[in-house]
């Protein structure tokens, strides 16, 4: 039912416009985000972000994500990071994984104030590991998003995200290998607390069929 639902969506119907001759195999999921950016003074801060994945008809837990970062503001529009991210994976039929990242990421706002329409950049730049396997995967993420003021202080958003791998490993192909669009609502529910329920299509490239994630996301931010 989950599928069915998530799989109508407009931006599904969007998605199948890219879809090849043969059907991508299709999962629904819901995906639950915590984000806390806090101020360590002056132009520092410190940003913690956890996820849970739920898969395979959003019955289980399928990956987990935990991903801190320091972040220096070098002005008002523009912040470059430095983090790390472990992500453990337990897919249903095979092997579980620990992946280990580090990522350097810069953020900058390219029109727009945050308040009226606004198009944010996030470039990031990964190294990638895996527990028990060889070589370092260099990935780069592109992701645009724009936001628009609706009624009250709600905000509709909407992004793209390609992954684009630099090299070929056991684990992790060269060129497009994902790539996510979202839409969705950001709602504040305090000066240090907002929400963003939204509609996620992730599209994912492997040797033989590819694979189409509907997922319902929700992500809980908070500001200190």
């Amino acid at each position: 039912m989950l599928r069915i639902l998530l799989g109508s969506s407009p931006l599904a119907a969007l998605s199948l416009l890219a879809t090849p001759a043969l059907a991508n195999e299709e999962d629904a999921n819901i995906w639950l985000a915590q984000t806390s950016t806090i101020n360590l003074g002056g132009d520092t801060t410190l940003w913690l972000e956890a996820q849970e994945r739920f898969t395979n008809d959003a019955s289980r837990l399928g990956q987990l994500l935990i991903r801190p970062a320091i972040g220096y503001k070098l002005d008002g529009t523009t912040t470059v990071s430095i983090g790390y991210a472990y992500v453990h994976t337990d897919p249903l039929a095979g092997a579980s994984s620990d992946e280990h990242r580090l990522f350097q990421q810069l953020s900058t706002r390219l029109v727009g104030n945050g308040r009226n329409v606004t198009l944010t950049s996030r470039t990031r730049l990964e190294q990638r590991t895996f527990e028990n396997q060889d070589g370092i995967g260099w990935r780069l993420r592109q992701q645009l998003r724009v936001s628009a003021p609706l009624m009250g202080d709600a905000r509709f958003a909407l992004w793209t995200e390609p992954f684009i791998g630099f090299n070929q490993t056991s684990f992790q192909r060269d060129g497009i290998g994902l790539w996510r669009n979202f839409a969705g609502i950001t709602v504040p529910v305090s000066r240090q607390l907002s929400l963003e329920p939204g509609y996620l299509n992730q599209q994912v490239r492997r040797v033989g069929r590819d694979r189409t994630d509907h997922v319902a996301s929700l992500t809980l931010s908070t500001n200190f």
